[in-house]
């Protein structure tokens, strides 16, 4: 991103700092944000997205409790519990919230909406904010799947972007000022990654983060995506599918272009058809630049609802009660009703956002285009 400053405590606009951020969020030496600034002496308080600090809660909407921080004797709050906003009481005392969070490309992944409603709450509160900038795993090349219809936002979508955006956290964060009409956060770069450091509990390799953006869509489906294995996204299945057909039909098909299906059984140790075999696949990607995770599911699952066992879940999802699972993370309806019909053409249309139009839209939303590494 051009245009920002290195990370150093002494950029950061005060002496007592919030961090919202989890246990990925290291530097190239792999020690943590939260533990450089306590050596400043510098941290006021953290607060924790989904799957708490630490990632000890494995699934959605499995809530977790603040506590003190046993080593550094800090209040350590929940986002993912009795609120996601930060309360006044969270944010007393603080002279600005630094956020560093691992992100991985995917508009799903809630903690990017930790980040958008602490910006909120902190410019109701006059506190400034600093985002500490990492890359996005998927690169900054590529967009893919529908831009969110309004009407289906929730907290697996609250802006109107593509399924893989191709924005880092940095430039999200930008951006989402910019639609929510907030100032806009300082953002921070660090010189050194220290490369992949799974960011939540499903998500144990960058192999993982890639097939995401589509394998995720499973999440809405009586389906399993793979939790309770060692390879979640990239396995998938139902005790009912039959493993061979769905690798036949599906190989050397447009929706599978850059990867290959293997037939796959496992048995999840929890989730969903838990101590039942499930006959399924696993995703073996071949070729990054040619390979479209979002594609790649909405086929998956139009061949799995060939099967009249397979079905979409009902709400709630994400403390979604009303709309259907599936429609808040396509961002529309229209996913479902081409599942449902079993229309190929409408799904591979549906797939495909224009990389230069989704560009253009952010640099006529943003009022310094030069932020955007994109550009």
């Amino acid at each position: 991103m051009r245009n920002t400053k290195t990370f150093s405590t002494g950029n950061l606009p005060g002496r007592r700092v919030c961090l919202l951020s989890h246990y990925a969020a290291v530097d190239g030496s792999f020690t943590s944000t939260l533990k450089i600034l306590h050596k400043q002496s510098i941290l006021h308080s953290v607060l924790g997205p989904q799957h708490g600090y630490w990632g000890e809660t494995q699934d959605n909407m499995i809530e977790w409790e603040g506590y003190t921080h046993s080593e550094y004797g800090v209040p350590v709050y929940s986002l993912y519990g009795n609120t996601r906003i930060p309360t006044d009481n969270m944010l007393q005392g603080a002279d600005c919230v630094l956020v560093d969070l691992v992100d991985v490309g995917s508009r799903y992944y809630t903690y990017i909406y930790s980040m958008a409603l602490t910006m909120r709450k902190c410019a109701d509160l006059g506190i400034p904010v600093a985002i500490l900038d990492r890359p996005n795993p998927l690169g900054t090349t590529i967009v893919e799947g529908p831009i969110l219809d309004p009407g289906y936002a929730s907290f697996v979508g609250l802006f109107p972007i593509p399924v893989r955006h191709g924005l880092t956290i940095g430039e999200l964060a930008l951006l989402f000022a910019e639609m929510d009409g907030l100032p806009e956060p300082l953002v921070l770069t660090r010189e050194i990654d220290p490369g992949w450091v799974m960011p939540s509990p499903n998500m144990p390799t960058l192999d993982t983060a890639l097939v995401y953006p589509g394998m995720c869509l499973l999440e809405a489906t009586n389906l399993s995506e793979g939790r309770g294995t060692t390879r979640p996204f990239e396995i998938f299945g139902a005790p009912w599918l039959n493993a061979w057909k769905l690798c036949g039909d599906l190989n050397g098909s447009p929706f599978m272009e850059g990867a290959i299906l293997r037939p796959h059984f496992f048995i999840p140790t929890f989730n969903k058809h838990s101590g039942v075999k499930c006959a399924g696949a696993q995703i073996h990607v071949v070729n990054k630049s040619t390979y479209r995770p979002f594609k790649a599911g909405l086929g998956i699952l139009n061949h799995c609802f060939k099967n009249e066992k397979t079905a979409w879940n009902d709400p709630p999802y994400e403390y979604e009660y009303k709309l259907m699972p599936i429609d808040i993370l396509a961002g529309n309806s229209r996913v479902r009703e081409a599942v449902d019909s079993r229309d190929d053409a409408s799904l591979i249309d549906l797939s495909y956002t224009s990389t230069d139009l989704w560009k253009q839209t952010v640099l006529n939303v943003v009022s310094n285009p030069n932020r955007f590494l994109f550009k």
